[in-house]
């Protein structure tokens, strides 16, 4: 081969061949999704308590403890005021701390439990079909259920049912009930409801973070908003979510709260004393104070976990 002086020599050792890019899966790691959804569940049920509160009144037994029957609103902000006014504001946070630490504490189980499902069952780029992502969030509910639902939902109903009493009442607070639950029935009572506590979280757990995983990818395909962590956005998507659950699941919630009540009972016994309350209808009861609790619980949550993960994730990096 000739060469050209001062001319740059030209290699005849072929190039390495260019291996295919491969997209990375944006996957959450599970502290950051323990700890988001740890901080948004907190913030959540700090925020949306009063809903609760009013939810589960009207979804327990339609007389108190002396036997005396008495008609309850189905407007949430009459029932809070009603409450307010006879008892004091304190009243209306009745079970509060044993929720927030439960919420806190279940929020990022099921995150936890969510996002792991997730990331094995998504597409190589991240993306999971909406069938997947009710899979994911049923799991997740299950998961969440077993762990720490049902013992705080059995010690707040509970809480609040006890407070019904005009006379004496049987529980200081939420470690002194699991407490005397414990002393008096054993550790099993403590997860009294936990078939109809675990059929309700399955599926709102399916219905709330499968909707929202759907509208999520809606908004990124379908439009040119890319940023799906605005705050606004965020909220939007998962208020909708919200309103979508609380009236798919809201039979498995009142079956729950019947449940979980001060004196327990069945599935079978809770939906029953439903059906005799007041029917088929019955088993929508509460579903006005859940739907504002969800809609803010939803709107909140999803908001608080995607901006801590953005904020823990950009931290770590």
């Amino acid at each position: 081969m000739t060469t050209v002086p001062g001319a740059p020599l030209r290699s005849t050792v072929p190039a390495p061949r260019q291996q295919p890019q491969v997209a990375k899966k944006n996957t959450v790691p599970p502290g950051i999704s323990l700890a988001a959804g740890a901080v948004a569940g907190a913030v959540e049920a700090t925020a949306t308590y009063p809903f609760e509160f009013a939810k589960t009144r009207a979804q327990l037994s339609q007389s108190h403890a002396g036997g005396t029957s008495t008609t309850l609103s189905r407007n949430p902000l009459t029932v809070i005021l009603h409450t307010a006014r006879q008892d004091g504001v304190r009243a209306i946070y009745t079970g509060c701390s044993t929720l927030i630490l439960g919420t806190a504490f279940k929020a990022g189980v099921r995150f936890l439990s969510f996002d792991t499902i997730k990331n094995l069952l998504s597409d190589a780029d991240g993306t999971l079909s909406p069938g997947r992502g009710i899979l994911a969030g049923m799991v997740a509910g299950v998961v969440e259920s077993v762990v720490a639902v049902t013992p705080t939902e059995r010690i707040k109903t509970a809480l609040i049912d006890d407070a019904r009493s005009s006379t004496a009442r049987r529980y200081k607070g939420g470690f002194h009930a699991l407490r005397t639950i414990l002393a008096e029935s054993g550790f099993k009572e403590v997860y009294r409801g936990l078939l109809s506590t675990t059929m309700k979280q399955a599926a709102t757990s399916a219905v709330r973070m499968g909707s929202y995983n759907i509208l999520k990818e809606l908004v990124s395909s379908r439009t040119n908003i890319k940023d799906t962590k605005n705050p606004a956005l965020t909220f939007g998507m998962g208020a909708t979510a919200g309103v979508i659950t609380v009236y798919m699941t809201q039979p498995f919630d009142t079956i729950k709260t019947r449940a979980q009540g001060a004196k327990g009972a069945s599935t079978m016994e809770a939906l029953q004393g439903v059906l005799r309350d007041g029917g088929v209808r019955a088993l929508w009861r509460g579903s006005s104070m859940r739907l504002g609790r969800l809609v803010l619980s939803g709107g909140i949550v999803f908001t608080v976990y995607e901006n801590v993960a953005a904020l823990l994730m950009s931290a770590k990096t």
